[in-house]
């Protein structure tokens, strides 16, 4: 019942957008039509409809929100504040109320306004809006983004949040191969798998399976399908990420970017900016596993892999890998591991070991080594660059087993840093 209500309001919208043109139109011929008289009253009808118009669109897409109303009063405020504008030189009322400050300056308003509303009614778990897998199937046989493969056959679904398509659902399995700095991640994805893009990936259509239609739509139905990591939520128009260095929401008429440099929020067409974000991506693309939590997104030259036991970012110029205590980074200029009372960095002309109660640090041509309480100095280039380079090898060795996905090896890790800690004692 409510579908088709909700369709019966979305076509009542579409017609009063064409009275709405209509009597633009008779507004702007008013002296040829001899409508001077009533010139007030049609700019007082085209706002009435260009407000009722917005709030007839809320929903839309992801169901009827306080923030989604405010944020639609702010687009008609925004709409208004431009009619009103160009309006002055086609012959508006030199007297009338309203003026084109004041109309835009409400819609930044109602604009912030409902960037704090939406944190408090985010619709994404909310019954009856939740993604849906529709009765239709096409066949599937691979799929390629950005350096990302999916291989394998099968046939694919396209699920729709509210009457928008933002993904599919995948039946079959499939592998996933993603391509980093040291090498390539490669994964089997049991299904249903679901692509969270509004990217066509099916070909012929074919016979759907009721079955894994009903699976699939019970599991988009449970909260934990999309909130893994309390901020990260994939509904294909919905987007919130989390990474290392930076925060990225997206909703219907919303966007916010936070990063060490700025932060940017865009409401509309307008943009408010606090210092420099460069050049960030916007396209992001997810693919999900959706019953053990593997998650892999793709933003620009970043990949994020999400499971329930490790999370890896990969881009360019660096790798990062966390896990429990665990922790793994890997750039050109910079690298480190933390396991437990195990700890290793390399950056800058310097280098630093840790394992248990010994300590060896590396600068300024210098190497220190602290052990069983003791300490020692070893003033020689050859062993400064000798701790480096054991360094970084073996934290390059420890990234090699985390992106096959086999974690930190920390007995290999003692016995690499332990050789190391013997070749500099016989330098003593």
């Amino acid at each position: 019942m409510f579908e088709k209500e909700e369709g019966i309001r979305f076509k009542i919208r579409e017609g009063l957008k064409a009275l709405t043109a209509l009597l633009i139109i008779l507004w702007l011929f008013k002296g040829w039509l001899k409508l001077e008289a009533y010139n007030e009253e049609i700019v007082w009808a085209i706002i009435g409809l260009i407000i009722l118009i917005e709030i007839l669109g809320v929903g839309r897409w992801i169901g009827v929100t306080i923030s989604g109303v405010i944020f639609s009063l702010a687009k008609a405020a925004f709409l208004i504040s431009l009619f009103l504008f160009f309006g002055k030189w086609l012959g508006l009322p030199k007297d009338f109320p309203v003026d084109a400050k004041t109309a835009f300056a409400y819609s930044i308003v109602l604009g912030i306004a409902g960037l704090l509303v939406a944190r408090f009614d985010f619709p994404a778990t909310r019954k009856g809006i939740t993604p849906k897998v529709e009765k239709k199937a096409y066949e599937f046989d691979g799929f390629s983004y950005k350096g990302v493969t999916l291989s394998g056959k099968g046939k694919v679904y396209p699920i729709k949040l509210g009457r928008k398509r933002v993904g599919w659902a995948i039946e079959g399995d499939v592998i996933v191969e993603a391509k980093t700095p040291l090498g390539t991640i490669r994964r089997k994805l049991i299904d249903p798998v679901v692509i969270w893009s509004s990217i066509n990936i099916g070909s012929r259509r074919t016979s759907p399976n009721q079955a894994f239609i009903d699976t699939v739509n019970s599991l988009l139905g449970t909260p934990i399908t999309y909130i893994k990591e309390g901020s990260s939520i994939d509904l294909g128009i919905i987007k919130v990420y989390e990474g290392d260095n930076f925060t990225y929401v997206k909703l219907p008429f919303l966007e916010v970017i936070d990063t060490p440099h700025g932060e940017e929020v865009k409401i509309g067409p307008f943009k408010i900016r606090d210092g420099r974000i460069g050049d960030f991506p916007r396209d992001v693309l997810t693919i999900q596993e959706l019953r053990n939590g593997f998650r892999l997104t793709i933003m620009d030259d970043r990949v994020t892999i999400v499971t329930e036991d490790f999370k890896i970012e990969a881009s360019k110029d660096r790798i990062l890998y966390k896990s429990g205590d665990e922790r793994l980074t890997l750039g050109e200029r910079y690298v480190s591991l933390s396991s437990g009372d195990i700890s290793i960095s390399v950056g800058r002309g310097t280098g630093k070991i840790r394992i248990e109660d010994t300590v060896i640090s590396a600068s300024n041509g210098k190497v220190k080594i602290r052990i069983n309480g003791k300490s020692y100095v070893i003033e020689s280039k050859e062993a400064f660059n000798l701790v480096l380079r054991k360094a970084k090898e073996i934290v390059e060795e420890q990234a090699e087993d985390v992106i096959e996905g086999l974690g930190i090896d920390r007995s290999k890790l003692s016995k690499r840093i332990k050789e190391l800690i013997d070749e500099l004692m016989e330098q003593l």
